[in-house]
């Protein structure tokens, strides 16, 4: 990134949007523009128009969008639709009417189908049904996937689409239900120990496979796109290899320090049987992750540890 870019991260206190911002520090990018959803609401049309046309930031991030694990796409999937699609299409669009010079979409790996073959080529989007718990989530990621590409067409717009794998990280959700796989197994597993409960019950069989990536590996990735792709063609970012559901709980329970047995609820649904991306565009550009999944697990973990004694002195002090 050049030192004299203005560069407005979308979502920028959210686990994709503050690694971006994260590693836009470590460039040395002086002019970074960040809103919270309190002082722009993205899903209004009017006051999104306004900022653009006020700020005209020359490159844009979008990882704002309304997100959540499998519960919470299952429970509330019109809020997903209608959310994500007025955050996107409000952004790109005022984007491009301010003469942004380039925009990169964060779209999801939910977008392929739900027996999409393995691993997912880009070439698979809209090959099949979708995954109905998350359906509504995933069309309008694909909606602003296309945007962006109908943009560029048209328009000539500089509008990509980045498709990440299933991310994980520092500033994570742990929500107890709206959470994330990684995020809702490491709290899980931290409060059997913490409890002493001598069983922790599991989403699904175990069998599903999903791929993971941290979230600095996933914010290098895209600094990386920012500066070296422009295809109208959405590209993936990924680590390339996956784990059983159940390989991943089992090394969780290490990385945490539990000890008891885990058990597997398969009355609850498993998602995607697997979501495995096929990241050879993304190698053959020259860029690949550098962070295992067990060494991005403990540094969640301690990260997520290192919180909750915040959250207690701030507790703490506050009683006092």
């Amino acid at each position: 990134m050049s030192g004299e870019d203005t560069i407005f991260v979308a979502g920028h206190r959210g686990l994709v949007g503050s690694g971006i911002v994260r590693r836009l520090h470590k460039a040395g990018c002086p002019h970074i523009l960040t809103r919270t959803s309190s002082e722009l609401d993205l899903r209004d049309q009017g006051a999104v128009r306004h900022f653009f046309a006020e700020q005209r930031p020359r490159r844009v991030v979008l990882a704002a969008a309304r997100v959540g694990g499998i519960q919470a796409n299952n429970t509330f999937p019109a809020e997903f639709l209608r959310d994500n699609l007025l955050i996107q299409t409000n952004v790109i669009d005022a984007a491009y009417a301010t003469g942004t010079e380039k925009l990169l979409f964060l779209a999801s790996s939910c977008c392929y189908p739900r027996l999409c073959p393995q691993p997912m080529k880009e070439g698979y989007l809209l090959s099949g049904p979708l995954e109905p718990t998350n359906e509504g989530y995933a069309l309008a990621k694909v909606a602003g996937i296309k945007m962006c590409a109908l943009y560029q067409r048209q328009y000539g717009f500089r509008a990509i689409a980045a498709m990440p794998t299933n991310v994980y990280g520092p500033g994570d959700n742990f929500h107890p239900a709206y959470s994330h796989v990684i995020p809702a197994m490491l709290r899980r597993f931290h409060e059997a120990k913490c409890a002493g409960t001598d069983m922790v019950s599991i989403w699904g069989t175990g069998n599903a496979r999903r791929e993971f990536l941290h979230v600095d590996d996933l914010a290098d990735a895209l600094v990386f796109l920012m500066e070296n792709y422009e295809e109208e063609e959405h590209i993936n970012v990924g680590f390339g290899t996956d784990v059983s559901i159940r390989e991943l709980a089992e090394l969780i329970a290490r990385v945490v320090g539990y000890e008891g047995k885990i058990c597997f609820d398969v009355t609850k649904p498993d998602g995607m049987p697997q979501k495995l991306l096929d990241v050879s565009r993304m190698a053959g550009l020259g860029w690949k992750p550098a962070i295992g999944l067990a060494e991005g697990l403990i540094a969640t973990y301690a990260w997520f540890l290192e919180q909750k004694e915040i959250l207690r002195v701030d507790a703490a002090a506050t009683r006092t």
